[in-house]
């Protein structure tokens, strides 16, 4: 069932995936993806460790608020622009919190992936209070910024995206939503329609569909970043990047678990940039022994 969460004007959609009772994670999915891309065989692996799972969609995505269309051009565009297109990337941190305090959590441990690691990076920054630990998968790191984000990305996949069109109609959702998840996976990996079938089904049931507004891509994806470095975050960390990730390099990942304190680096082997079966149990295994970590671990002291 869709709840919502409000940040300003700004309506924030949400959902309980189950664990009620258990530890509290916040999921945070990807550029221009709903919140239904989160395989559910992942979120039952993750209940299963212990985990009261809630997942939401960032602005501009699933069934959240979409903001006017601007003249933004294409992402990788946005990204270089110096002006943001339409909000910040602190508004993109806030919007968490805000769902955060509609479930009634103080605090959580956070997963986000591909961009919704790098907004994860950014919410245990701006709210270290609220954040019990922070798994980042297959993200760039926040220091990065403009053209030097450029450094980590693999280009090629970029301009295969921009390459995809299909008719919005039921196949055609779902030819499109394989087409992107081979794009994503690792040289040699086999995906098909049935990795992506219950992502097309959840998301026609609430009549949304990811990566078709290049616009709300560009929005999200230029939304700049004003606050502190990665070198602030005192949250156990685990920072974790598929092998053969095809979209982004892993010196994303070394210099991410360099940039934080303590943190650890997970390469899983064989993977890519699809949140595929075959590391469902190895990501839930690795988050439960960081949130582990985290009980057992101080609370942090903030300077005055």
């Amino acid at each position: 069932m869709t709840r919502f969460a409000h940040n300003g004007e700004i309506r924030i959609a949400f959902e309980d995936l189950g664990g009620q009772g258990g530890d509290p994670l916040l999921l945070v999915m990807g550029l221009g993806t709903s919140r239904f891309w989160w395989p559910d065989g992942l979120v039952g692996e993750l209940v299963r460790r212990g985990f009261h799972v809630v997942a939401y969609d960032q602005r501009d995505a699933g069934e959240s608020t979409h903001l006017p269309d601007r003249p933004v051009g294409p992402p990788i565009k946005a990204l270089l622009r110096a002006k943001p297109p339409a909000y910040s990337a602190e508004d993109l941190a806030d919007d968490a919190v805000a769902v955060m305090a509609e479930v009634g959590w103080d605090s959580a441990h956070l997963f986000g992936h591909s961009m919704g690691g790098l907004v994860a990076q950014r919410i245990a920054i701006r709210h270290p209070h609220r954040i019990r630990s922070l798994t980042t998968s297959s993200a760039v790191p926040s220091d990065a910024r403009g053209l030097r984000v450029l450094r980590h990305l693999h280009l090629a996949p970029l301009a295969r995206f921009a390459r995809l069109h299909f008719p919005q109609t039921p196949q055609g959702e779902l030819a499109l939503a394989t087409a992107i998840a081979r794009i994503l996976a690792a040289p040699g990996q086999c995906l098909g329609e049935d990795d992506v079938r219950e992502f097309v089904a959840k998301e026609a049931e609430h009549g949304v569909s990811s990566f078709r507004d290049d616009r709300a891509q560009s929005r999200q994806i230029g939304a700049k970043w004003h606050g502190g470095p990665l070198a602030s975050i005192a949250a156990p960390t685990l920072v974790m990047h598929g092998g053969q990730d095809p979209m982004i390099r892993l010196s994303a990942a070394r210099a991410l678990s360099a940039a934080i304190p303590g943190a650890r680096l997970v390469t899983l082997p064989g993977s890519g940039h699809f949140l595929a079966r075959d590391v469902w149990a190895t990501c839930a295994t690795e988050i439960r022994s960081l949130a582990d970590q985290a009980d057992q671990s101080p609370p942090a002291v903030t300077a005055l």
